[in-house]
């Protein structure tokens, strides 16, 4: 009977040994590859990711816009903002602006009003449509300057380039500095 107890315990904590061994352990350290893995799988299963954003923008009438906001995984940590507009008034320029909320403080409700003016890079380009209201252009932001790992609620908007008025706006998205 005590050879059998003895075999049961054993085999037990064996078993408790071997759960334990399997088990991954969490790392703060390895906190930023877990979270670009994680979403690179669900970038990988056609779900938006951390670092990539498709903004829709829309405004009143039949006006809309869309950006393909992209962070490619270089040392550069270079913004992507394929931007096209669509049946806006024709032969004129606008321009792309965002606001951001604080650092670290991702509530999905953006509140920032300090828009940015974007472009090429810290140079303003404006978006010129075409005779048909329809214009795009691929701008870029660098982002080095902020940590990696970084979230914050950001939003967008087109204004009209001689009026300041704002034109088109998109909702609030979280984005993560890869």
């Amino acid at each position: 009977m005590k050879k059998k107890i003895l075999f049961a315990g054993l085999l037990a904590a064996s078993a408790s040994l071997f759960v334990l061994s399997c088990k991954k352990e969490h790392n703060p350290d390895n906190a930023q590859a877990e979270m670009i893995s994680s979403a690179n799988d669900e970038k990988n299963n056609g779900e938006t990711s951390l670092f990539d954003i498709n903004v829709n923008l829309r405004g009143d009438g039949n006006g809309h816009g869309q950006i393909k906001f992209r962070q490619d995984p270089d040392p550069a940590q270079i913004i992507t903002l394929d931007t096209k507009l669509h049946n806006l008034l024709p032969n004129h320029e606008y321009l792309l602006q965002r606001a951001v909320d604080a650092i670290n403080v991702v509530d999905g409700d953006c509140t920032s009003t300090s828009w940015l003016t974007l472009g090429k890079g810290l140079v303003p380009q404006s978006i010129l449509t075409d005779s048909k209201g329809k214009g795009s252009e691929e701008l870029w932001r660098d982002v080095s300057s902020v940590p990696r790992g970084s979230t914050f609620d950001i939003h967008f908007r087109i204004v009209d380039a001689s009026t300041m008025a704002v034109v088109l706006t998109s909702d609030c998205h979280q984005y993560t500095v890869r």
